[in-house]
């Protein structure tokens, strides 16, 4: 018997931070605009969603990622923003279960928004895949390891981690290239009068449609009703891969990321992952709150 889940796992693809194509679907005709600041929390606590409705209807859609802006005139140096960033991250895990690390703004805060900003469209220069890749580290060396995001040593370890050209990035980094891509996404922000992150906007490519705006972190069932409404029909999901060959493509994720995408409590993802780690398939990461999984491979 074929392995259907095997099937699936081929056909892959990441032209965003989570988006996974399990559908041989060339002309994908709805498009969505994932606007995103790398300093958000809320936008790193909308990774379980994205992942799931791409795994779920990823062959329907493609996802383009869009960075705002919106932290780069923020004078995080100043006592009381620091004080309210802390305030701010620390309700975080509470309301959407992913781990952010308040003492980021106590011993490391970020310097400077807009060079971080900019170090992701210098990343995309090499593709929209590995400039995803770069996103997610990039939000994992934040939330996570508290690590300043905008001093240049740290974006180019960030860019050995997930495997770019160091040399290009370092040349892209202060280019004239990147200051323009990151201009032009600073331009659709504008135009499309996007007033906070996370914020997606769903066009229809083909018939022209008017788009739909969806700000926040809402239920994952706004976002497939929103879908189906821009796709003008219903769609059955696709089926989920095994858990070790989610882990296999995405390396490191939450607990949380796996209770949202298997539709299960956080307790049984826990007994799930634990019964990966006994075979030694994947290593648990404590985390200030919560936990993450590292695949072994």
């Amino acid at each position: 018997m074929v392995d259907k889940t095997a099937d699936v796992m081929v056909n892959l693809t990441a032209n965003d931070n989570s988006q996974v194509d399990f559908c041989n679907v060339l002309n994908k005709p709805v498009e969505i605009y994932f606007f995103v600041d790398p300093l958000c929390p809320e936008c790193w606590s909308f990774e379980p969603y994205i992942k799931k409705l791409a795994i779920e209807y990823g062959c329907y859609f493609k996802l383009r990622p869009i960075v705002t802006g919106k932290s780069s005139n923020l004078n995080i140096s100043s006592l009381n923003a620091s004080e309210k960033l802390q305030t701010t991250w620390r309700k975080v895990p509470y309301n959407n279960g992913m781990n952010c690390d308040e003492d980021t703004w106590l011993m490391n805060p970020v310097s400077s928004p807009w060079l971080t900003s900019l170090a992701i469209k210098a990343a995309e220069l090499q593709g929209i895949k590995p400039g995803s890749r770069f996103l997610r580290k990039l939000q994992e060396y934040l939330f996570l390891d508290k690590k300043n995001i905008s001093d240049e040593s740290v974006l180019i370890e960030v860019a050995e981690k997930v495997n770019l050209d160091v040399e290009e990035f370092k040349n892209d980094l202060h280019s004239n290239t990147a200051k323009r891509a990151l201009q032009c996404d600073l331009h659709v922000s504008q135009e499309m009068e996007i007033e906070k992150v996370p914020t997606i906007v769903l066009l229809n490519r083909e018939d022209h449609q008017d788009g739909l705006k969806i700000s926040g972190v809402n239920d994952y069932n706004t976002y497939v009703n929103a879908l189906f409404e821009m796709m003008n029909q219903y769609s059955i999901p696709s089926k989920k891969p095994k858990l070790e060959d989610f882990l296999s493509h995405f390396e490191f994720v939450a607990s949380e990321e796996v209770s949202v995408v298997y539709d299960w409590s956080k307790e049984k993802a826990e007994r799930e992952l634990k019964k990966l780690q006994l075979a030694r398939k994947v290593e648990r990461i404590p985390v200030k709150y919560g936990t993450f999984w590292k695949y072994l491979a």
